[in-house]
């Protein structure tokens, strides 16, 4: 199988490592790719990726016979519709199923039209319409960007001045009310009729330790969850997943691709916080890092429509941590340009980072390196993925000290009502 990678992030180099790693796969092109992927793809870097009929193109004069789109952006501009008129197989949603990520406005209204659980919310154009929603809704007062904003046009906040602000740069803003609990991570493979879900994970939305500062894209995450409600998973696929592509499917938008379901684990129970149309960056990370079902043929069924024929999905033993190593001065402004050292190992997933015409590896990005492991169990594989940190040289470089500390020390709860 020829397969076409888009993007250039962490999530597109765990991909390129599984896919890599699948006997099916005979060759791999990555667009365009960064200096890890170039290690295992060849690298395409003269198209852009938001271009439906580029990427068509190439795919075309690649031979692909999947093509698999990491990012949004692409998936938003209608690159997957462009790679299906030419009869290639595409791992993704087409642009209008992909609005669920494009328009935190859409996704609300097809929740409301399924009956998903999510928090109450208002859409608002103008500054009267966001002063009556944050007055409605009180504090933690929560404002998102409508469009895409690279997973951080979010602002969590107490600040009535802050969250005013936040949405002052913004067109138009969705205003919601808190939601109460620790958050989750769902994937599910969906090829149209058909959902498998993955394991759930969590994430690190905050740059700080102990959930301080602004969020950002990630700082880290791990799987499995030891303190997740046994009926987690068959729960959210009952109430939220299926319904929710059941609902595209009446608009005649089958949804074909990954669905990421960002959850709170309220003490009504699970709520949506916010929908994506790719894998979660860093969640791809861990997740990936445990899938032992071969990637290439899970990717080529959903796109395909042939989900249901597939094999149960199967996992390696273990958990699975990452943690981002981020660059100065992110997420405000990112410097780039410093030398990389010790990112040669395995485990160590490329995102912001280039080569330099003297060969040397720099910093080209706010989050620079993800660094991956697996252990026996949680506490081993966040002592592993603190090891990998550990080997890395960059000047300035932050990093969360307290991913899965929390998971590790069974101090998790989930809220029950009273």
């Amino acid at each position: 199988m020829r397969v076409l990678l888009l993007g250039s992030g962490g999530r597109e180099h765990a991909l390129a490592v599984a896919l890599a790693a699948d006997p099916a796969v005979t060759g791999l092109v990555a667009a365009p790719g960064n200096p890890g992927i170039g290690e295992l793809a060849t690298l395409w870097t003269d198209v852009t990726i938001t271009d439906p009929g580029a990427v068509a193109a190439l795919a075309v004069e690649l031979a692909a016979d999947l093509v698999v789109v990491g990012p949004e952006a692409p998936l938003v501009a209608g690159v997957a519709d462009a790679v299906r008129a030419k009869g290639i197989a595409c791992f993704g949603p087409g642009a209008a199923a992909a609005r669920l990520e494009g328009s935190k406005a859409f996704a609300k209204e097809v929740m409301a039209a399924a009956g998903v659980p999510t928090a109450r919310s208002r859409t608002c154009t103008d500054r009267a319409g966001v002063v009556a929603a944050l007055a409605k809704f009180g504090a933690p007062y929560v404002v998102k960007d409508d469009g895409l904003a690279a997973g951080k046009g979010v602002v969590v906040t107490p600040d009535r001045a802050a969250a005013l602000a936040h949405a002052a740069r913004c067109r138009t803003v969705v205003v919601e009310e808190f939601l109460a609990g620790p958050e989750v991570s769902l994937f599910a493979m969906c090829d149209g009729h058909t959902a498998v879900p993955l394991l759930p994970a969590q994430d690190f939305k905050r740059v700080g330790d102990g959930d301080t500062g602004p969020n950002t894209g990630g700082m880290g995450a791990y799987a499995p969850l030891p303190w997740a409600p046994p009926e987690l998973v068959d729960r959210v696929m009952a109430g939220v997943v299926r319904p929710t592509l059941d609902e595209l499917a009446r608009r005649g938008t089958p949804y074909a691709g990954v669905l990421y379901v960002g959850l709170a684990l309220t003490a009504d129970g699970p709520k949506v916080v916010e929908f994506n149309c790719r894998f979660g960056d860093p969640e791809a990370q861990v997740e990936l890092a445990l899938l032992a079902t071969p990637l290439a043929g899970l990717l080529y069924a959903a796109a395909t429509g042939d989900l249901a024929g597939q094999p149960p999905l199967t996992w390696r033993d273990g958990a699975a941590v990452t943690v981002v190593l981020a660059a100065a001065g992110y997420p405000g402004a990112p410097r780039s340009g410093d030398v990389i050292t010790g990112a040669d190992r395995p485990g160590m997933l490329h995102a912001g980072t280039a080569r330099r015409s003297d060969g040397a590896l720099v910093s080209a990005g706010g989050r620079v390196l993800s660094c991956t492991a697996t252990g026996a169990d949680l506490a081993g594989a966040r002592q592993a993925a603190y090891g990998l940190v550990g080997q890395v040289g960059l000047a300035g470089s932050q990093h969360r000290t307290d991913i899965a500390a929390a998971a590790v020390r069974g101090e998790v709860r989930v809220p029950v009502r009273r």
